[in-house]
């Protein structure tokens, strides 16, 4: 499959909406979090499920939006990784077993070095990936923490939300920053054309 964003520009359109969109369904599912799933054992449930399914379709999504599978070996394995990662959560819960907080824990490892590695790789097309690294960073940290966490009864949403929030932070200052950059660049190119 071949690129279909060829120009720079068009690029950084994309990075911008999908570290906006990325923000956006994060915060959303932060608010959710606090919201209706106190009221509702069901609806936390299906949040546990949707998080990493949301995850591997984002990254199915820009997969596709930037070179295919072969451009984007990391992102790919990571997409195997999150769909396998629903599918053990929603197995973990539907058993009632207890260890939804080590899934996700080592998920968040794995998942966020193959987000650092993502970015580190996009770091020279796209600049500004400082935030995703990071970010990827933060992620496999904190996946340390909730593996240490399991077993403690600590509650797995509760434990979790934390994570999701500062990931919305995350995606939201790369989506401002690539902004940011549009913009300069466009001034930049008006003001060489001789407006």
């Amino acid at each position: 499959m071949s690129d279909p964003l060829k120009t720079e520009s068009q690029r950084a359109a994309w990075l911008r909406k999908y570290y906006l969109v990325r923000a956006a369904f994060s915060f959303a599912w932060v608010a959710a979090v606090f919201t209706v799933a106190k009221q509702s054992p069901a609806l936390a449930t299906v949040l546990l499920i949707v998080y990493p399914a949301w995850d591997a379709f984002a990254n199915l999504l820009d997969v596709r939006m930037t070179g295919g599978a072969k451009a984007n070996a990391t992102q790919l394995l990571n997409i195997w990784i999150s769909a396998l990662v629903t599918l053990a959560v929603a197995g973990s819960l539907v058993f009632k077993l207890q260890i939804a907080l080590a899934i996700f824990g080592i998920w968040a490892i794995v998942a966020g070095l193959l987000q650092l590695a993502t970015a580190i790789r996009r770091r020279k097309d796209n600049g500004g990936q400082w935030v995703m690294m990071l970010s990827g960073a933060q992620s496999a940290l904190a996946g340390g923490f909730f593996v240490a966490q399991q077993g403690s009864g600590a509650p797995v949403l509760q434990t979790i939300v934390g994570y999701a929030a500062v990931g919305a932070v995350y995606f939201l200052i790369s989506g401002v920053m690539v902004l940011v950059r549009e913009s300069r660049r466009g001034a930049r190119g008006l003001a060489s054309g001789g407006g």
